[in-house]
């Protein structure tokens, strides 16, 4: 073999090893639907051919994370369970995934009386929102989605956008925005923590409990107030541990 011809075939491997280093860091980058270390795939809703978008879901069991006027300098993230309280109510979902539509309601009975959050439209942030109502993704923690409030967890339904509250029938919040996700066990069944950020974890996968469901919403305003956590003006967070789909 000439000199000319084993430079070449050098060339090539070299290419082909960086090729093959180029597509496994490709692979490796973490995405919505995609995240490194994951040992099972699902198809994504839109590859079904029988997929129509139509979630209807129903939550009970719902506590809120501190209390409506708390004082600046409040969490309500809440992860420490340590000031979470049961409410009466339920929150009913019915969206259209594929056209970003539908309805988000809570109705809950807190001790300042009844309290009605509802989204008016959905409304995508985030290229990861898909439009506002997105299906089967990752989400917070080292996901390369959302913030990193929550762990990461595999989403199976979220809502984002705009909406509004009432307290005893009058307006309470106007056009602030919302959030709700239907989410893997994020809190434990008992205590109600989030054991997060979880020490010596063993693999990448999110410290959440997948045998569980939860769905968290909030309603936040736009003013921030970097006394609280989260750092919003007004952040009333409710959490639901029981999750019923129709």
């Amino acid at each position: 073999m000439t000199t000319n011809s084993l430079f070449c075939l050098a060339m090539a491997v070299l290419l082909m090893l960086g090729c093959q280093k180029e597509k496994k860091a490709e692979i490796q980058q973490a995405t919505e639907r995609k995240q490194p270390g994951a040992e099972i795939a699902l198809y994504a809703p839109e590859q079904h051919d029988l997929y129509d978008g139509h979630f209807q879901l129903s939550s009970g069991q719902i506590y809120q994370v501190g209390r409506l006027n708390d004082p600046p300098g409040w969490d309500h993230m809440g992860n420490d369970a340590s000031n979470v309280h049961q409410v009466e109510g339920t929150a009913e979902i019915e969206v259209d995934e594929t056209k970003n539509v539908g309805r988000f309601i809570a109705r809950l009975k807190i001790p300042e009386g009844n309290l009605v959050l509802e989204f008016d439209r959905f409304h995508e942030f985030s290229p990861c929102q898909d439009g506002g109502v997105a299906a089967y993704i990752y989400e917070h923690g080292d996901s390369g989605c959302g913030d990193t409030n929550w762990p990461k967890t595999f989403i199976y339904l979220a809502g984002w956008g705009y909406g509004q509250a009432t307290l005893n029938g009058k307006p309470l919040y106007s056009d602030y925005q919302m959030h709700f996700m239907v989410t893997q066990g994020m809190r434990d069944r008992q205590t109600l923590k989030v054991n997060y950020p979880l020490l010596n974890k063993r693999s990448p996968a999110g410290a959440v409990n997948p045998a569980a469901q939860q769905l968290d919403f909030y309603i936040r305003s736009p003013e921030a107030d970097s006394q609280n956590n989260p750092t919003r003006k007004v952040f009333d967070h409710f959490f639901a541990m029981q999750v019923t789909w129709k």
